[in-house]
């Protein structure tokens, strides 16, 4: 199969039926063999049921139902796992992503052998305050801090390799940083497209202005996880032994002061004080690192969603 493409919706039940047509017009028109996944992240409206219709009359479409919202990542994590396709596409469900995209995407990730492409909307018709500024000053800091030269990291239009998606786990609101998941996984090929951004035609947004606290806090967790994930003792071992030799050369030089100079008593200063919680605390970051180091190494999938219903899959 050439493409599988990755739909996870909330609440869409306007437009999925006219992006399920677009899309099946645009794959036949190039003659690509292909399946769409579609993720319903517990919707409270019809959306499902008109998945249900389509699936009817389309055979290629598979889907499937959590319990409850679990989240974009959620909704993508189950997706990949369900992808046969040589590429997947990932787009949102609300038509702003253009499917006309595909081909090009689809001819970067084959023809050049990129492992991703990142689609960058570099014309919006966002709202400026909460999408456009925030999305300008997120993207910023995702490329000083991690070195990417993508400007579209939050873009849901991306293309994939089979390979990637099938050996990454996103979980969280970790969706926006799939590339650098990627990227720490193995995954070095990234390059990215200019895509067309069009006007939301149904409904709402789900986003506020609250995902740019969430965005600058996981900005925070996957640097963390990327860089100290399977080696937590690196981190807080050397933070903490950092820490702690501190605290002994203090208590050290007040011990001298102590019994050589005998002009003081050390636990009069505020000095000693700062030394042995220095210790403590260094002890303690000490036994985090290797507290974590056990959890990273005997903890198990970590996700587990309640799936409701499933169409067309085992």
């Amino acid at each position: 199969m050439d493409i599988s493409v990755v739909i996870p919706f909330y609440n869409e039940e306007e437009s999925l039926m006219e992006l399920n047509d677009w899309i099946v017009r645009v794959m036949q028109s190039n003659h690509f063999s292909f399946e769409l996944i579609y993720v319903d992240d517990g919707s409270g409206d019809g959306s499902w049921d008109v998945v249900e219709q389509l699936a009817k009359k389309h055979p290629e479409i598979k889907a499937i139902r959590f319990r409850r919202n679990y989240g974009k990542s959620a909704a993508l994590n189950e997706g990949f796992k369900a992808a046969t396709g040589e590429v997947v596409i990932t787009m949102d469900s609300d038509l702003q992503d253009s499917p006309e995209e595909i081909p090009g995407l689809f001819n970067m990730i084959t023809e050049q052998n990129l492992d991703i492409v990142s689609g960058w909307k570099k014309k919006r018709y966002d709202s400026t305050l909460t999408k456009n500024v925030p999305s300008i000053i997120f993207n910023w800091t995702s490329r000083k801090l991690f070195r990417s030269k993508l400007h579209d990291m939050n873009c849901g239009l991306k293309a994939y390799k089979l390979d990637v998606v099938k050996n990454i786990q996103v979980y969280g609101e970790m969706h926006r940083y799939i590339p650098i998941i990627a990227r720490a996984a193995g995954f070095s090929k990234i390059d990215e497209k200019v895509v067309v951004h069009q006007k939301r035609k149904y409904g709402v947004t789900k986003f506020g202005l609250d995902r740019f606290i969430k965005g600058y806090l996981d900005l925070l967790t996957i640097n963390f996880v990327t860089r100290f994930g399977q080696r937590p003792m690196h981190f807080f071992g050397a933070l903490g032994s950092l820490v702690f030799f501190t605290g002994f050369v203090i208590a050290s030089y007040l011990a001298y002061g102590k019994f050589f100079m005998a002009e003081y008593r050390m636990t009069e200063r505020p000095l000693f004080y700062f030394g042995l919680l220095a210790m403590i605390i260094g002890a303690q970051l000490f036994m985090t690192g290797f507290l974590a180091e056990l959890i990273s190494r005997g903890s198990r999938e970590r996700t587990n969603y309640q799936i409701r219903t499933k169409i067309n899959l085992k």
